[in-house]
């Protein structure tokens, strides 16, 4: 395992220092510790839900001989007393796949102004976007993405309040379509159509290829459950089944337990009722 290091810039380096995005890349390759590092995180870049991360993909870019020796990346990691993450304003990542030829894993927190272009990658193995809402531009970057080496796959899929402005079958053209052909882990979470987008996967090609089927983070029902437990016994290559944070019943939990896999229904939630009406939320909306 590589050495990883985050930066990130707090209040008061942002408001009395003149810290910010456009200052991070040459404080980062000021730090002595920086070229014996392969994990690189960037946390608050100051004051995220006014300025976005561009001028850090941009110096990154513009210096990737400098960041040669980085094979995981990821841009955004902060928890909500930095920024809500519905507010975390993203960037353009078109040009960061050529600069990287050597990145392993990207993982993008935010979806605000988030931008994949035409992914190719050779070598890239893990590609995870922690957001609120996931816009289908994304979703159809991802569709079209040339990884050949891709071998995990997580999408918070969100609500659409958040910036999710697609359905299932917006999920359902995604695997159709994608060319994923070394894909072990697929994760298509925290969703408030898990039950939907459940049925999706379990319709998808992946199911005979994956290891690990991550459905977690959303409002499964014992709709979802009974799904899970008619199709999964036919895929004997699934070894872990992540549903941490859900709606499953007692009883549908531990029937779901007699399926052979790593079974993970920890964080059960119950549903609300307001005039009549009853609510569910995905984990991480907001």
């Amino acid at each position: 395992m590589g050495k990883a290091k985050q930066y990130l810039y707090d209040y008061t380096q942002y408001e009395e220092e003149g810290k910010g995005p456009a200052t991070m890349v040459e404080d980062i390759l000021a730090d002595p510790e920086f070229a014996g590092l392969s994990e690189l995180s960037i946390g608050s870049w100051g004051n995220a839900w006014e300025e976005d991360c561009q001028p850090i993909l941009d110096g990154i870019v513009e210096q990737a001989d400098k960041f040669a020796h980085i094979n995981k990346l990821f841009i955004g990691d902060m928890d909500y007393e930095d920024c809500e993450v519905s507010w975390i304003l993203q960037g353009d990542y078109s040009r960061l796949w050529a600069a990287m030829p050597q990145l392993k894993e990207l993982t993008i927190k935010g979806s605000e102004g988030l931008a994949l272009g035409q992914i190719c990658h050779e070598g890239l193995e893990a590609l995870t976007i922690i957001c609120g809402g996931l816009p289908v531009s994304v979703i159809q970057s991802i569709r079209e993405a040339k990884l050949p080496d891709l071998k995990k796959l997580l999408l918070y899929i969100g609500i659409e309040n958040y910036g999710f402005n697609g359905n299932a079958d917006t999920i359902r053209d995604l695997l159709e379509k994608a060319k994923f052909p070394k894909l072990e882990y697929l994760g298509i979470a925290d969703s408030e159509i898990q039950d939907e987008l459940a049925q999706v996967v379990l319709e998808s090609k992946y199911m005979g290829q994956i290891h690990t089927l991550d459905l977690s983070c959303g409002t499964l029902t014992d709709k979802g459950g009974a799904l899970l437990l008619e199709k999964l016994p036919a895929y004997p290559n699934i070894k872990k089944l992540d549903l941490h944070y859900h709606y499953l019943s007692d009883e549908m939990a531990k029937k779901l337990g007699s399926i052979p896999v790593e079974l993970d229904v920890t964080d059960q939630n119950q549903p609300e009722t307001y005039r009549g009406e009853i609510w569910m939320n995905a984990m991480l909306t907001e």
